[in-house]
């Protein structure tokens, strides 16, 4: 049933609509399309899975440049003409066009790596690409890279095909770049979108749009109007380095009389933060750490009002929020606060049993997420700086990778769309200011280009970055789209970016 039920009666897409900001003129029938969605379902699911089956993990190098090749391969398939591979210092991007000679052009921003995966940590292995049913929920695909982001990618390459099989042109051209060194802090990114060619070609474009699973299990749809910077960082304590403490390791009883980088290292993060853990204490960190503004506030806790607190903490394993505030409390400082994150603390040795040695080295791997108008050059020199003050000025800061903070106007034309989008498919979206995590829009939203950006897609995925990762192929809850929906959202979020003013 679901892959024949859309949002909206499609009958109602003959007849004109007056929605607020959209041209008054007859909507497009848009019914050939959508048959074309159902008919080419297979072929699109399992696209998806030949992607996913291929891995493309920059933090090991393993099958980037593969990954690179079959969505350079997948970009022509799905029309676009012009698809060039960018090389950078690290792994390569891609740049593509598609000009369906409309009036309205729009940036896509795309990434084609995925992280880690522990096959042993999963119930079915993360390059399997297994369709599997999921109780409650309906048919999903499992594997790494299902829903971040190849899953809701590859509902678009889908789009792209069912318009094309309907006999159409698209309603907007494209410009496309993609990258493959998101998941670990897209350092060359700037590299690829900076070029003359690709800039130029960004400028005559509206914004930004990145394909998105948005809908919970609950069918809610959430639009956010930026992301929080990110700084990914290793601290290395050696006593090399240091001076102090042995250049290799050495047997345990020697600690009566020789320094330990180990303890060095954790006196230094002890520094960074507040004593229970969750303040930031680098000097000068936050400084330029922007508040929330009275209409962010009301955001929020009209937010709030609509959100499950318990289900979040359910979704998440806790049972506590920070010094036990209050739910919109804690929305507020997912929003605004920075915050600075062990990820690892690896040290000599952690095999089983125990080893008595004293480590001559230590590393610490940390994110430090950012608010406007803080930037990554800023938060770098202060954490460096702050190290050196208190006499940790030995240990190396070795950043690879991060990005300033993104944000978007909520009247822009291309939030207006998306809003307009999900009303029509009956679900008022939940506005917020940010979202909690980082993409590198920055290179979009702040010079030169200042364009605005967003993200967009109905459909439902979970588990990024974690075992079992899935996208949601053939929905059984009626409030949550599966694969064809999905498709189908960005069927209509197209025609209303053309239609739009």
């Amino acid at each position: 049933m679901e892959r024949r039920v859309f949002l909206q009666d499609t009958a109602a897409t003959a007849v004109a609509l007056a929605l607020p900001g959209r041209a008054l003129k007859a909507e497009p029938d848009l019914t050939p399309v959508f048959a074309q969605i159902e008919k080419r379902h297979d072929e699109a699911v399992q696209r998806l899975q030949e992607w996913i089956r291929q891995p493309s993990i920059a933090a090991e190098n393993r099958g980037v440049d593969e990954g690179c090749e079959l969505t350079m391969r997948m970009l022509r398939e799905a029309g676009f003409s012009a698809v060039t591979k960018v090389p950078t210092e690290g792994q390569p991007g891609i740049f593509a066009t598609l000009d369906a000679g409309a009036p309205r052009t729009l940036g896509l921003y795309f990434m084609y790596d995925v992280k880690q995966a522990d096959p042993a940590e999963w119930t079915s292995p993360p390059w399997a690409a297994a369709l599997v049913d999921k109780p409650g929920l309906g048919k999903i695909v499992v594997g790494r890279g299902a829903v971040n982001q190849k899953g809701p990618e590859a509902a678009f390459f889908a789009t792209l095909h069912a318009i094309r099989g309907a006999g159409r042109k698209p309603p907007v051209n494209f410009v496309l770049v993609a990258e493959g060194e998101e998941e670990i802090g897209s350092p060359h990114f700037p590299q690829i979108v900076r070029r003359p060619e690709v800039l130029a070609a960004l400028r005559r474009s509206m914004g930004i749009f990145m394909p998105a699973a948005a809908q919970g299990l609950d069918g809610q749809v959430t639009i956010t109007l930026g992301a929080k910077g990110v700084i990914e960082c290793e601290l290395v304590s050696s006593g090399e380095r240091w001076g102090r403490g042995p250049r290799q390791d050495i047997h345990s009883s020697n600690k009566a009389r020789v320094d330990s980088p180990a303890w060095h290292l954790v006196q230094a993060l002890a520094t960074l933060v507040s004593p229970d853990g969750n303040d930031p204490a680098i000097d000068g960190f936050a400084a330029k750490a922007r508040p929330l503004s009275p209409d962010e506030k009301a955001m929020i806790a009209a937010a709030a009002r609509r959100l499950d607190e318990t289900a979040a903490k359910q979704l998440l394993g806790v049972q506590h929020w920070v010094r036990d505030v209050s739910w919109t409390e804690a929305l507020e400082l997912l929003m605004s606060r920075p915050t600075v994150n062990i990820e690892g603390l690896v040290g000599g040795y952690t095999g089983p049993g125990g080893k008595t040695i004293l480590p001559h080295k230590a590393v610490a791997k940390l994110d430090l997420r950012l608010v406007p108008d803080m930037t990554a050059a800023e938060a770098l020199a202060a954490l460096k700086a702050h190290l050196a003050k208190r006499g940790f000025g030995d240990i190396e800061v070795n950043m690879t990778g991060g990005y300033d903070p993104t944000s978007t106007a909520a009247d822009a034309l291309l939030i207006r769309v998306q809003q307009a989008v999900y009303r029509r498919a009956g679900s008022e979206p939940i506005l917020l200011p940010r979202n909690a995590g980082s993409w590198p829009g920055y290179v979009f939203t702040g010079d030169p280009l200042r364009l605005p950006a967003g993200h967009f897609g109905l459909g439902h995925g979970s588990g990024a970055h974690a075992p079992d990762e899935y996208y949601l192929i053939e929905s059984t809850n009626p409030k949550v789209q599966g694969f064809d929906g999905a498709v189908r959202s960005y069927v209509e979020y197209l025609y209303e970016v053309a239609s739009t003013r």
